[in-house]
């Protein structure tokens, strides 16, 4: 059966969600942000890293597996995700537009991955051969459960995408292999690296075999036993519905929730709802940058105690920046409350979207927010868990703009775009025109194939400080409340249409007193934007000897011939006068005002950052004063 005519991504039917998604490919994206970069995600990214997988061995340990070449194992234990990622992008990505290079790659990766299986239904190469005795012996350090998930993930998006079932048969026998080892009265475990819970859920929502939802409960349940020796790295120091922290491994911490939020999803555990609300607070509210990025240390890839933020030394690992979008998309369809799309859009915009060149091709695994001209993409990585993951990840995002429910019709990101939504038994066509993220201007004209009353959900995103809507022409009689949906309920027709305002201001952006790391500093953003000061935009000092004076006006500008085209800032700022301290680390404090170098100031979008010459980069440049 044929199941591309609804590609859905990690969503299913999910009883207690109040939001259902609108299929990826019922959405199509035409605009000048999003449909370029997922031009060059199918025609650059995804061959490209196929090419790099095939370099660094990883589908020749599939080849190895099934005894057609023979050899060592080549590069990391847990190398099979990275193939399992990208076979998810790829699925996505063909489900969104048919590509028969793309296509012909993931039909040739299929068959290798089906052919390395063995009779049992175990699959991770790393664990043949000479391996075989060490199966299931270390689930702490060795990531078999985790290789497993994406491998279930990967099978999902590619049943669902083409219609054939061969990964997705692959992925059931696995399944069951474990389900066989693991559970009530057989074998107690939790994984080490959490990803199978989320992936299991998923799996139970394919095939509506239960037994796939009650073995994520079962891991999830295991944890805080000490199984994996009840630390805090691998947040198995309390059990899950007892957390009141983001602590540990900043990836496995969001993946945990994200798997527990599926199943909540299904489940409507109250427990289990209560500890992620608390972790949500507690991440948002102490631990999370600027950007959406997570994990403070490089130390454990880890969160950090509350406020500690720093911004030169910040791992923000992008595949941290991912799990915490991919988490908070599932608390927005448990609740349709628009503070998880806020935190959805920061990390996609931010956090995520600096993992990748604007080339395509070159990645970074962590994210600072200063740097002093070091730091660079690398086109690969021994452990190259982020450039697949992000590729998954905006693979994805066509499927996360429009959503349903009982009551109406949600649009969580705005887009150039073109959705066609099945509702109330009949399909409403939405075309949005905007430039955003660039401008606040949003129009959405619908065509419902007949007249038909419905709720329109225009989400109103926190950043923004005044919005208006109009239907038609004439205002609608609500107030548009910054951090919510404004729901506008009529009878539709063919052509009405819908015009949304968002102010899109620059504005300075301070950290609570107890962030040390930006005491007396500024960040800088414009809509879902963040922004940065890059060297190389100022040849006549170093950007982190400026400091921003804040009563200065900003001026935002178009330029299309920078960057592939994007929005400056450009405002004013005073050299701090490094000379004047003669040498000295610290000195007496001197009251008044000093007289200081006036200088302007370029700043761009900080996922662009580092795609030009190195230098010194900074996101919050000392506040100073004219």
């Amino acid at each position: 059966m044929n199941h591309s005519s609804a590609v859905v991504v990690n969503t299913g039917p999910s009883p207690q969600a109040k939001l259902h998604p609108v299929p990826l490919n019922a959405v199509r994206l035409a605009d000048k942000f999003w449909a370029p970069r997922l031009k060059l995600l199918r025609e650059v990214t995804l061959p490209t890293q196929h090419q790099l997988l095939r370099e660094t061995g990883r589908l020749d340990n599939f080849r190895r597996a099934a005894g057609k070449v023979k050899g060592d194992f080549q590069g990391l234990y847990f190398n099979d995700s990275d193939v399992y990622k990208w076979l998810e992008a790829v699925a996505c990505a063909l489900a969104y537009q048919p590509d028969s290079r793309l296509a012909s790659l993931a039909e040739v990766a299929v068959a290798e991955i089906a052919a390395a299986q063995d009779e049992d239904g175990y699959l991770d190469t790393y664990f043949t051969f000479e391996r075989r005795g060490e199966r299931w012996t270390n689930l702490r350090d060795m990531h078999e459960l985790y290789c497993a998930g994406h491998l279930f993930q990967a099978a999902i998006a590619h049943h669902r995408a083409t219609g054939e079932e061969s990964l997705l048969q692959v992925a059931v026998r696995l399944a069951d292999h474990i389900a066989e080892v693991f559970g009530p009265h057989r074998r107690p475990g939790t994984p080490g690296h959490p990803e199978i819970e989320m992936a299991l859920v998923e799996l139970y929502r394919e095939t509506g075999q239960r037994r796939y939802l009650e073995l994520a409960q079962f891991f999830l349940d295991q944890r805080g036993r000490g199984l994996l020796g009840g630390g805090r790295h691998h947040i198995d120091h309390q059990p899950f519905r007892e957390l009141t922290e983001m602590v540990g491994h900043a990836v496995r911490s969001a993946y945990l929730n994200a798997g527990a939020t599926d199943i909540l999803l299904e489940t409507g555990e109250a427990a289990l709802r209560e500890a992620l609300e608390r972790l949500w607070q507690n991440m948002t509210e102490r631990r999370m940058y600027v950007t959406g990025g997570i994990g403070a240390r490089y130390e454990g890839e880890a969160f950090g105690e509350d406020y500690e933020l720093p911004n030169e030394r910040a791992y923000a690992e992008t595949c941290a920046a991912v799990a915490n979008g991919m988490w908070n998309w599932r608390m927005l369809l448990l609740t349709g409350e628009e503070r998880f799309a806020e935190v959805l859009e920061l990390a996609l915009y931010n956090g995520a979207l600096a993992g990748i060149s604007l080339d395509g091709q070159a990645y970074f695994y962590v994210n600072p927010l200063a740097d002093r001209g070091q730091h660079r993409r690398q086109p690969w990585f021994h452990c190259a868990c982020c450039p697949p993951n992000i590729a998954r990840f905006l693979a994805s995002l066509p499927g996360r703009f429009y959503a349903t429910s009982p009551e109406g019709i949600w649009v969580h990101l705005y887009a150039e775009s073109t959705a066609q939504v099945d509702f109330g038994g009949q399909t409403v066509e939405l075309n949005q025109r905007t430039d955003y993220p660039w401008e606040g201007e949003v129009e959405i004209a619908l065509r419902p194939a007949s007249p038909q009353s419905f709720s329109l959900f225009l989400r109103i995103p926190g950043w923004c400080p005044e919005a208006t809507v109009e239907v038609n022409g004439e205002p609608v009689g609500k107030k548009a409340v910054p951090g919510a949906y404004l729901e506008v309920q009529r009878e539709w027709r063919a052509g009405d249409g819908v015009r949304l305002s968002l102010a899109m201001r620059p504005e300075w952006l301070e950290a609570h007193p107890w962030v040390g790391s930006n005491a007396g500093r500024l960040a800088l953003r414009r809509g879902p934007l963040i922004y940065c000061l890059e060297q190389v935009d100022h040849p006549d000092f170093d950007v982190w000897d400026l400091a921003v004076v804040p009563q200065a006006p900003l001026q935002a500008e178009w330029k299309p011939e920078l960057l592939k085209g994007l929005v400056v800032l450009r405002g004013e700022g005073v050299l701090v006068d490094g000379a004047a301290w003669g040498g000295h680390l610290y000195r007496p404090l001197r009251l008044g005002s000093q007289r200081a170098q006036a200088v302007p100031f370029t700043a761009i979008p900080y996922f662009a950052w580092a795609n030009r010459e190195a230098g010194p980069m900074q996101v919050w440049p000392l506040l100073g004063s004219r």
